[in-house]
């Protein structure tokens, strides 16, 4: 990537809202929340809202509810904007669900504001309807930022999400290849294994302070009655230890996918579907790896950087010899976790072997693993800077 490049970004930054604000923005996500079902409503009733009519929808509730002229009608256009986007979305990607209603006890308080909905002054983010909260700059932001996104997570903490422009550091040249395998035992598997990224099991080492305050939650509940604040402590300390666990693998992802993204211009990535595993006994060990975020943080710093990304599909590449590529006639049971090849006699570890394979399928094109995709590097699109 040359440099003087702009690249479009997000910095996060922890928010320390008072009382007063806390309710504030409660009740702006209320009136965000009930216009997203509201225009889930007309979707689900056969009139297909585009823009022009979700804006006419706005105009209407806000001259006939005084509730919601109440609230910044900047917020309002962004949520309205957002789930039209998400239709659009819904509608070019094949397997895509529609948006769905929002409930008050399941979706988490997300509000976008533009560059006229709020203003940074003493450090304080400024927000319409005179809401001012207190923000943790951890850094600097690079520029003015164009947006910014307000939310709250699961353990009630609030944080803004700006979107900034920043010049883009050059990459470092280098011509190296590599293969990546996705597994359980290992995360992934490359062709090399100074690459290789071990399953780290951070949600392991916590499982049994994890079910000590899952069992205290248990205990605490109410069937049919409004919860204590006993069950509401036990259940942010959950909620904590599985949110450590996830910000440790995020690292580790994150650290990772600099390391190959760094000394490699061609990578092959295994495209693998990893839900399916939430159904077998390796479930709990599957969602601890995080497979589908790291290969998700893996393309996009690749295709930041400007390397060539090649998505290859999983089929066959377990049962292909990495040296002569014969197929073999059966399968491999999970259990076996060494190939060997009765054509050749080549013998390699099976997720090495099937790395090997993926890596040659992005080279040649010719074995006979058949379907290849390549990724292209995304321009404009927004991401994490990390």
């Amino acid at each position: 990537m040359a440099g003087g490049v702009d690249e479009i970004v997000r910095y996060t930054y922890r928010l320390r809202p008072g009382t007063q604000a806390q309710r504030s923005l409660s009740q702006e996500w209320g009136r965000c929340r009930f216009l997203w079902n509201e225009a889930v409503h007309q979707q689900k009733a056969g009139n297909k809202p585009t823009l022009a009519k979700l804006g006419k929808l706005l105009t209407e509730l806000r001259g006939k509810n005084a509730w919601m002229r109440e609230g910044s009608q900047v917020a309002q256009q962004a949520t309205l904007r957002t789930y039209a986007q998400a239709l659009q979305h819904s509608y070019t990607v094949k397997g895509r669900g529609r948006p769905t209603y929002k409930t008050k006890k399941r979706a988490f308080p997300s509000l976008e504001y533009s560059t006229r909905g709020f203003s940074i002054r003493d450090g304080r983010l400024r927000l319409p309807k005179g809401v001012s909260i207190p923000v943790v700059w951890s850094r600097e932001l690079p520029s003015e930022p164009t947006s910014v996104r307000v939310y709250q997570d699961s353990l009630g903490h609030w944080y803004a999400s700006f979107v900034v422009r920043r010049e883009a550091k050059p990459t470092p040249e280098t011509e190296g290849r590599i293969g990546i395998d996705w597994g359980v035992s290992t995360t992934a598997t490359t062709t090399d294994e100074n690459y290789d990224l071990p399953y780290m099991g951070h949600r392991r080492r916590c499982a049994a302070e994890l079910a000590k305050a899952q069992r205290k939650m248990s205990r605490r509940h109410r069937t049919g009655r409004k919860q204590s604040n006993g069950y509401q402590r036990a259940r942010r300390q959950a909620a904590k230890l599985h949110k450590k666990a996830a910000r440790q693998t995020t690292h580790d992802s994150r650290v990772w996918a600099k390391k190959i993204t760094d000394n490699h211009h061609l990578i092959a990535i295994e495209d693998f579907k990893p839900a399916f595993l939430a159904r077998s006994t390796m479930a709990r060990k599957a969602a601890d790896a995080a497979i589908g975020a790291a290969k998700r943080e893996l393309v996009t710093r690749a295709a930041r950087a400007g390397r060539k990304v090649v998505l290859v599909t999983p089929a066959y590449t377990t049962m292909t010899c990495s040296e002569c590529f014969a197929r073999a006639k059966q399968p491999l049971e999970l259990e076996e976790r060494t190939f060997r090849c009765q054509t050749c006699g080549h013998t390699a570890g099976r997720d090495r072997n099937a790395a090997r394979v993926i890596l040659a399928v992005a080279e040649r094109g010719h074995t006979s693993v058949e379907d290849i995709r390549h990724v292209h590097p995304p321009s404009g699109d927004v991401v994490d800077a990390a």
